[in-house]
């Protein structure tokens, strides 16, 4: 069941999950109802939902028969949301103190295509105004349906263009609110060698992948 995987995801145990989404479905039921619902063994059913009131999910509503009743999902949601947020708060914080932000000029070499394909998602995920992307089929038709709504997408093909990339090899190029681009070269099927590329926050090499989109958007050959 998906919302247990997702509760776990927040700190649940496995066994908190699932009597969680038991009580949901029940409403209010005896531990022994609640396990046999939740496919908990009957000896752990009660510290599992002792727990569940102590994380403010549960509560006892009879006591002859003891009964339990899920509480608000949408309280623990926003308890967790804000707890979230905390943390990122806090580790944005401490990380900032260990490493100041790259310089604008510095270049990181990739390798790999499942390092690339990841980093290219984080910055299609993170666009606030603008992504700029052109080359690599798939790949840009997975980043296009990853782009937040209201970010302004340009996408091209480089069809027809000078080669920007060696033979056996696929190009592709993503500008990101104009701060932070990649120039990857991913390997074709049955050629030698490693997907490798680059990322760099030089707001020169940005200002020229989005040159080159634009340019090769424009072109018959490459537009869409």
């Amino acid at each position: 069941m998906s919302a247990v995987i997702h509760l776990q995801a927040l700190g649940l145990t496995e066994y908190e999950a699932r009597a969680y989404t038991a009580l949901l479905a029940l409403g209010r039921a005896v531990p022994a109802r609640v396990a046999r619902q939740a496919g908990i063994p009957r000896p752990k059913i009660y510290e599992t939902l002792e727990r569940l009131e102590g994380r403010g999910l549960a509560a006892r509503v009879g006591q002859n028969p003891l009964e339990y009743a899920p509480l608000s999902a949408r309280e623990y949601l926003a308890r967790a949301r804000r707890s979230f947020d905390d943390r990122l708060g806090a580790l944005d914080r401490d990380l900032s103190r260990l490493a100041p932000d790259p310089a604008p000029e510095a270049v990181y070499h990739l390798y790999g295509e499942a390092a690339i394909r990841s980093l290219c998602e984080d910055l299609t995920l993170n666009a606030r105004r603008s992504v700029y992307m052109a080359g690599d089929l798939p790949l840009g038709e997975r980043l296009e349906r990853l782009t937040p709504r209201g970010v302004d997408l340009h996408r091209a093909s480089l069809s027809g263009l000078p080669a920007i990339a060696a033979e056996g090899q696929r190009a592709f190029l993503l500008a990101r609110d104009g701060e932070a681009a990649v120039i990857a070269h991913f390997i074709e099927e049955g050629a030698s060698g490693e997907a490798h590329g680059v990322h760099t926050h030089n707001p020169v090499v940005i200002h020229l992948i989005e040159g080159y989109v634009q340019l090769a958007a424009q072109h018959p050959a490459g537009s869409r």
